[in-house]
């Protein structure tokens, strides 16, 4: 589903998205409201949402699709600057953010990431977002140590790591593991904390200050 006021947008990722033989546009929304109402009735897998509309902004849209069920996931469409609801949107249960000019190669990609379940939280721009809204964060150490108590050491390891933008690959070149180990790893971090996604380890990892913008890089 794409989610824009932009009709002329809409247009665009409509013609792009309807050359792929393996994705089909199924519902298109001009607000939040009608997108909240439009994911109830349509099945829909993955929607790519604006955050700045009329009615209803993409933030709320979000965290009510998402609190819906597991499906539809959520991709956060940003201007270049990164919108100030980009952050907002990750925590009410984004599985990742694009820029609204990105090359079609990486929406498709993207698109079929966060369908399989994977997140789409790129280093760089994860980092300028998190720089960007870092005085937002609570300081280092704020949530308790409990919180982390029912991680294992190598646990905690990878989630640090995918908090730094790492793939399962990169994660299991720098622990000389297995890259079905990481993905056990990252599976268990992601159930013992109640955590829906890459996306939402991100956010937890920065605002228990367990990674900080700059160690991102």
């Amino acid at each position: 589903m794409l989610v824009d006021d932009q009709a002329l947008l809409r247009a665009g990722f409509r013609m792009v998205l309807g050359a792929q033989p393996d994705i089909r546009v199924v519902a298109e929304a001009g607000d939040g409201a009608a997108a909240v109402e439009a994911a109830r009735s349509a099945e829909v897998d993955v929607v790519l949402m604006d955050v700045r509309m009329p009615v209803m902004d993409g933030v709320e849209a979000t965290r009510l699709i998402c609190a819906a069920g597991e499906r539809p996931r959520v991709l956060i469409l940003t201007t270049f600057d990164l919108d100030d609801y980009a952050f907002a949107a990750l925590k009410a249960g984004a599985s990742g953010f694009l820029l609204k000019d990105v090359p079609p190669s990486d929406l498709i990609s993207a698109i079929h990431s966060v369908h399989s379940g994977d997140a789409v939280v790129a280093p760089s721009t994860t980092r300028r977002l998190l720089e960007r809204f870092a005085v937002h964060l609570p300081s280092p150490g704020v949530v308790e140590q409990a919180a982390f108590g029912g991680l294992t050491a190598r646990e905690r390891e990878v989630l640090v790591l995918v908090a730094r933008g790492l793939s399962n690959m990169e994660i299991a070149d720098r622990l000389d593991l297995a890259e079905a180990t990481v993905k056990t790893h990252l599976g268990r971090v992601l159930a013992k904390l109640s955590l829906r996604d890459r996306a939402q380890v991100v956010v937890y990892a920065y605002e228990a200050g367990l990674v900080t913008p700059h160690s991102a890089g």
